[in-house]
């Protein structure tokens, strides 16, 4: 999911198109979330970890 917002934040960058750049930053945001709460032990989805 980190991945895929940081290709969507340098599309959007590239050609000007603010709803890539946009879902590119929710995208990042929710997974670093998701990674730091798995990181910590907490389940996420039912799983004691994140990738």
């Amino acid at each position: 999911m980190i991945v895929l917002g940081i290709v969507l934040l340098i599309l959007g960058f590239l050609f000007g198109i603010s709803i890539l750049w946009t879902l590119g930053i929710i995208l990042v945001v929710i997974g670093v979330v998701l990674w730091v709460l798995g990181a910590v032990g907490h389940a996420v989805g039912g799983r004691r970890h994140y990738w």
